[in-house]
């Protein structure tokens, strides 16, 4: 049994004082500003519905002038994780880079005030932080305009060696593979965990990043991380697989655990010795799907950091994913423990 066991390579041991924590989540921070709105709204914007586009600092100044009743909360996929993590009562801490600024004031009072280590310094000039601007349809898709701003500023030093080595899995965002300095700093987190016998864990985040990086996502993954996050789209592309099957049978080649959503089919775990097909939570209706996979790797973590069986990692995934399509936004508004624990 794989799960709660950590490898240890034991390369080269830092002597650092460590910040204990279960999970440190790195990825971009990011504010992220919600609103409902129509599809005549996104015809009118020119917004692909059900799609995250890049865009500008004007662009997202814009748009956000148009958007009636916003909500604003900390946010980036890794930060909804391990905010996520924290609200079932894990320890938690984030590396990500803000601005100086009111969006960056925002970002860090709310993460910390989640129970969310945080200390990350911001910048002090360059470009302000960032926006992920999330139209909501009432059907539950979301299209997302995103501004990313100062958070493809982290670089190698911002890459604390304490929390690092203090953490059981270091979890990374796949959608901060884009900026070189970036890379290069979550090159160096691999490192720290993989030389002194802590986990890495990755999300593929989206088949865009899979298909830009899909080389290096391979050889990544292959050589220094644990745990692989993936939607199935995700998981085809990586593998240029004829179908999921295909994928599945790849995947258990290359790293000890593969943790794959497959929305209303549920999840499906893959290890070295076996597969575990988890069962989609029940939910009676589904408002609005940001914020899913986030949270379904945040209960998986919170049990297996734990030490939970594989299955009810898979359970505690599964049930944090239902609680947060079931409303308005990326954060749980009930008690989160209480609907994935009991």
């Amino acid at each position: 049994m794989i799960v709660g066991i950590l490898t240890a390579r034991n390369l080269e041991i830092v002597s650092v004082t460590k910040l204990k924590t279960d999970v440190v989540g790195i990825g971009n921070a990011i504010v992220d500003v919600f609103a409902i709105c129509d599809d005549d709204f996104l015809a009118r914007n020119s917004m692909a519905k059900g799609v995250m586009t890049l865009v500008d600092h004007a662009a997202a100044s814009a748009l956000y002038t148009r958007m009636d009743g916003t909500t604003e909360s900390s946010g980036g996929s890794a930060a909804n994780t391990v905010a996520g993590i924290a609200a079932l009562g894990g320890q938690t801490s984030f590396i990500g880079k803000t601005r100086d600024d009111e969006l960056g004031e925002i970002f860090r009072n709310d993460i910390q005030s989640l129970g969310v280590h945080f200390d990350t310094p911001p910048t002090t000039d360059g470009a302000g932080t960032a926006r992920c601007l999330v139209f909501v349809t009432d059907d539950a898709q979301r299209t997302m305009a995103t501004y990313l701003g100062a958070c493809i500023s982290l670089v190698p030093d911002d890459i604390a060696p304490d929390l690092i080595l203090g953490a059981k899995v270091t979890y990374l965002e796949g959608y901060l593979w884009d900026p070189p300095e970036a890379k290069l700093a979550f090159r160096k987190a691999a490192k720290l965990a993989n030389d002194n016998g802590r986990q890495i864990a990755l999300s593929l985040s989206d088949p865009f990043c899979v298909e830009r990086y899909r080389k290096e996502f391979m050889e990544f993954i292959r050589t220094q991380v644990d745990i692989v996050f993936a939607n199935e789209d995700e998981i085809i592309s990586l593998y240029m697989a004829k179908d999921f099957r295909e994928a599945v049978a790849a995947v258990k080649n290359d790293c000890e655990l593969a943790v794959i959503t497959l929305g209303a089919k549920g999840s499906l775990i893959v290890t070295n010795d076996g597969e575990y097909k988890i069962e989609a939570a029940p939910v009676e209706t589904v408002v609005d799907t940001t914020g899913a996979g986030d949270l379904y790797a945040a209960g998986f973590l919170y049990g297996y950091t734990a030490g939970r069986d594989t299955a009810t990692c898979g359970l505690y995934g599964s049930r944090a994913a239902a609680e947060v399509i079931s409303h308005f936004g990326a954060r749980p508004e009930r008690p989160l423990k209480e609907v994935v624990v009991g």
